[in-house]
């Protein structure tokens, strides 16, 4: 059985990019959330093995929408991801749980590492 990874990113484009780079892996996409508020709000319902969350987006962005999901989903294993190279960003993702992060542009191999990781 595959396992199910909810993308949160407010570009299109991205969630088709991760479905792409997923296609032949253990891997699949369960969901495609354009925001924080709609992953904070479908995280229940979806129950993904994994979340990858960019962290710039309109509303609530990527970092306020981990914790909230980690606060309310301990269990939970968010992949924080973003085209910001940044320490700080780094040890915030860090300091509320995120398992790991991935830069953009995203690799084939670098994803299915960083959901390895997200997993273990």
């Amino acid at each position: 059985m595959k396992k199910r990874v909810m993308v949160v990113d407010d570009s299109r484009v991205m969630e088709l990019q991760i479905r792409k780079l997923l296609e032949g892996s253990k891997f699949e996409v369960a969901a495609y959330c354009e925001n924080g508020e709609e992953a904070i709000s479908r995280y229940e319902e979806v129950q993904p093995d994994i979340v990858t969350m960019d962290i710039i987006m309109p509303g609530i962005d990527g970092l306020e929408a981990a914790q909230v999901i980690l606060e309310e989903h301990p269990e939970a294993r968010v992949v924080m991801v973003s085209s910001l190279v940044c320490d700080d960003t780094i040890q915030d993702a860090e300091s509320i749980g995120a398992k790991t992060f991935l830069f953009k542009p995203i690799q084939k191999e670098g994803l299915l590492k960083a959901l390895e990781e997200a997993l273990a």
